[in-house]
C-alpha cells in the first residue's frame, strides 16, 4: 500500500487513469474466461479483445455476444460498458461521496482529467449531474425498448435485451445481444427513435446536457454548448443526407426496400450511428466505398468532450475549421458566436489532430503489411477502433492475433489517449529564452 501510495503521488493523473482502464480490461478479460460466462470455451485473446472493446465502449466483436456468451457473460460486458462509458473516477467519486468521505486534492486531480475539465470547481456537482442523466436516460430507454423486444422475446428475455441495448446505446458502445445487430428491427419506430436518442444524448456531453436543461435557450448557453449543438446538427444532417443520396439505389442496403419511407428510415438510423455508436440496421459490408469513406470521417470526428463518445471530438474539428476560416480571411483572432477562442486551444486541437493522424496511419500501415485484405476494409476497421465506434465491414473476424493486438491498442488510445494528451498539452511552460523570428515558407 505504501508503494502504491507513493506511485500515485508521483504519477501524473492521466497515467493513473490509463493504468486504471488497463487494469479493468485485464480483470474483465479474466472474468470472461470463467466457465459460467460462455457456452463454449473462448481463448484469452478473445476474452481480452471483448473486454477491451467493452471498456473502451467500442463494440467491435470477435465472438457472437448472443450465441457464445451466457447471461452472466453478457452481464459482465454490460458492467464493463457502464464503467468504461461512465469513467472510472466518476464512478469512484460517486461511491466516495455516498460514503460521506471528502474528495481530496489527489482524487480531484484524477477526476478533473477523467472528465476533461480544466478547473476543480463544481466537479462533484458535475458528477451527480452525470449520475442523474445516466440513470434517467438508461431507465427510460430500457422501458421504451421493452415495447419492441418483449412481444418477440417474452417478458424476462425481452427485458434483458432492452436493458442491455439501453446501456450499450447511451454509452455509445454498439454491442448487441442479437447476432445480426438491429437489422431485424430496421423499420421498428421505437428502436429508430430510442436507440439514436440515447447515443446522441450520451455522445453530446454532460456539460451540454446540463446547459440545455438549466440555462436559458441559446443566450444562456456557453460557447462550448453552442459549438457542440451546431456541430452535432451539421454532422447529423450530412451523415443522414449523404447516406440517403449515396445508398439510395444500392441493392445491398437501401434499395432492398421499395418504400421511400423505409429507405429514409434506414438512412436516418445508419447516418447518425457512425458518431461512435456502432449499431447497424443494414449490412455495413454492402455499403459503397464512398459511403464507407464518409463513415470513416464521421467515426474519427466522434462525439463531444465529457461524454460517452470517442474520436477527436466535435469541438476539436470545429475549432480547426474556425482557425482555417480566420486564416483565409486574414484575421489574427479566432472567434465564434461573439466569443474569442484562445490560441492555446487552437494549438491543442492541432496537436490532437496531428497525433491522431499518426496513430491511424501507423495502424493502417501495420495492418496492411501484416494482413491480406482490402484497403477499405482495413482502413474502416482502424477508423472504427480509434473512434470507439464498433462498425465493421466484416473484417474483425479476419484479424490475426497480431492484428487484434493492434486494434486493441488503437481502441485503448482512442478511449484514454485524448485525456493523456490533454494533460500534457495543457501544461504551460514559461519560456526562459526568446528567439528572433525566422521565416518558414508554407503551402
Amino acid at each position: 500500500m505504501r508503494w502504491l501510495s507513493r506511485w500515485l503521488s508521483r504519477t501524473p493523473p492521466p497515467a493513473v487513469l490509463a493504468a486504471g482502464y488497463l487494469a479493468l480490461i485485464v480483470l474483465g478479460g479474466l472474468a470472461l474466461m470463467l466457465p459460467p460466462m460462455a457456452r463454449v470455451p473462448i481463448t484469452l485473446m478473445d476474452a481480452l479483445f471483448t473486454s477491451t472493446s467493452a471498456v473502451t465502449v467500442t463494440g467491435l466483436a470477435v465472438i457472437d455476444t448472443e450465441t457464445v456468451l451466457t447471461f452472466w457473460g453478457q452481464l459482465v460486458v454490460t458492467v464493463l460498458i457502464q464503467l468504461g462509458g461512465l469513467g472510472l473516477m466518476t464512478f469512484a467519486v460517486m461511491v466516495w461521496s455516498a460514503l460521506g468521505l471528502p474528495i481530496g486534492i489527489t482524487h480531484g486531480a484524477y477526476l478533473r482529467e477523467d472528465l476533461n475539465q480544466t478547473s476543480y470547481s463544481k466537479l462533484t456537482s458535475l458528477v451527480w449531474t452525470i449520475l442523474r442523466v445516466v440513470l434517467m436516460a438508461e431507465i427510460a430507454g430500457a422501458m421504451l425498448l421493452c415495447l419492441s423486444f418483449m412481444p418477440h422475446h417474452g417478458l424476462a428475455e425481452g427485458l434483458w435485451h432492452a436493458i442491455f441495448h439501453s446501456v450499450s446505446a447511451f454509452n455509445n458502445a454498439g454491442f448487441s445481444t442479437f447476432s445480426a445487430g438491429l437489422t431485424g428491427y430496421a423499420l421498428d419506430p421505437v428502436v429508430n427513435v430510442v436507440i439514436p436518442g440515447l447515443f446522441i444524448l450520451g455522445g453530446i456531453g454532460y456539460v451540454v446536457v446540463g446547459d440545455i436543461a438549466n440555462r436559458r435557450f441559446w443566450r444562456g448557453w456557453s460557447l462550448h454548448t453552442r459549438l457542440m449543438v451546431v456541430g452535432t446538427a451539421v454532422l447529423i444532417v450530412l451523415g443522414v443526407g449523404l447516406t440517403a443520396i449515396l445508398e439510395w439505389n444500392n441493392p445491398a442496403t437501401l434499395a432492398q426496400y421499395d418504400s421511400a419511407t423505409a429507405r429514409l428510415t434506414i438512412a436516418w438510423f445508419q447516418g447518425v450511428t457512425p458518431r461512435t455508436a456502432g449499431f447497424n440496421s443494414t449490412d455495413i459490408g454492402g455499403l459503397h466505398d464512398s459511403t464507407s469513406l464518409l463513415y470513416m470521417a464521421l467515426m474519427i470526428i466522434g462525439g463531444g468532450p465529457t461524454s460517452t463518445a470517442g474520436g477527436l471530438k466535435v469541438t476539436t474539428v470545429v475549432v480547426m475549421v474556425l482557425a482555417t476560416m480566420a486564416f483565409l480571411r486574414r484575421r489574427t483572432e479566432i472567434w465564434a458566436f461573439g466569443r474569442s477562442i484562445p490560441l492555446g486551444d487552437v494549438l491543442k486541437a492541432m496537436a490532437l489532430i496531428s497525433i491522431a493522424s499518426m496513430v491511424i496511419f501507423t495502424a493502417m500501415f501495420v495492418l496492411i503489411i501484416s494482413h491480406d485484405g482490402e484497403f477499405v476494409d482495413i482502413a474502416f476497421e482502424v477508423a472504427s477502433a480509434f473512434g470507439t465506434t464498433g462498425l465493421s465491414r466484416g473484417y474483425t473476424a479476419e484479424l490475426t492475433d497480431f492484428g487484434r493486438a493492434v486494434i486493441m491498442v488503437v481502441m485503448f488510445l482512442g478511449r484514454v489517449g485524448p485525456l493523456t494528451l490533454g494533460f500534457f498539452l495543457a501544461t504551460r511552460m514559461v519560456p526562459r529564452v526568446r528567439y528572433p523570428a525566422g521565416q518558414v515558407h508554407l503551402g
